[in-house]
């Protein structure tokens, strides 16, 4: 079974509208729909913004479900001045960029565990180029594979990008993917990320940005997605 998560609507629906065989149930406050996709067993959530929510919903998706492999879909913010609108990317790694004990000796982004921390949680290198070849499969040229920084904040600024850059050589920043690769590192489940650019490190207003072109940068994470499980 392919786990899909996505924090909005617009992230999900897409995928939802492809299933057959349709099945829902609501589990820790978040609606679960299982079907199958070009034959491929899937179940998908929408979790709503931020890691704590992305977190329940991980978690609760696999000892519930069960699936073999986790993807996190959706929009996300550049933080590299060679990554525009429209523009895939696929995590290669992820680091929450708001962990902070840095006052305590430690390093930026670590995160702790019990029995050890960590700081950049490795995506599956299987599913990353599985996702690559999905892109081409697509006709989608404008990809790249790199750093997914996450946090609870909707970054504005080239300022503020530019120092996730700096300190993450993070190439995109979200809300969701690195407490989702999170909870899969800690239960051992292979993930990955997906995300389409939907504010960049321009002139204009990164608010105005998203509000314009969330709506179809979701639009084309999700036909990347119906190409990496028509293939899958």
């Amino acid at each position: 079974m392919i786990g899909i998560i996505g924090a909005m609507d617009i992230e999900v629906n897409g995928i939802i509208e492809q299933m057959t065989d349709v099945r829902q149930e609501t589990v820790s406050g978040n609606v679960f729909t299982c079907g199958k996709i070009f034959g491929k067993e899937c179940v998908t959530v929408r979790c709503g913004i931020g890691k704590v929510n992305a977190a329940v919903a991980a978690q609760t998706m696999i000892l519930k479900y069960r699936p073999a492999m986790v993807i996190n879909t959706g929009v996300g913010g550049s933080t590299s001045l060679t990554t525009h609108i429209g523009h895939i990317v696929i995590a290669e790694n992820v680091i929450q960029h708001d962990m902070d004990t840095t006052a305590l000796g430690d390093k930026n982004g670590t995160i702790f565990f019990s029995g050890g921390s960590i700081d950049y949680i490795p995506c599956d290198k299987e599913l990353v180029a599985r996702l690559e070849n999905a892109c081409r499969a697509a006709g989608e040229e404008n990809f790249v594979v790199g750093t997914v920084a996450t946090g609870d904040q909707f970054i504005v600024g080239n300022d503020r990008r530019s120092v996730l850059n700096n300190q993450f050589h993070a190439i995109a920043c979200e809300m969701e993917g690195g407490s989702i690769g999170h909870v899969c590192y800690l239960n051992k489940v292979p993930f990955a990320v997906l995300r389409c650019i939907s504010d960049s490190m321009s002139e204009e207003d990164d608010a105005v940005e998203y509000s314009v072109f969330s709506v179809s940068a979701a639009r084309k994470s999700i036909e990347i997605l119906l190409q990496f499980i028509r293939h899958s």
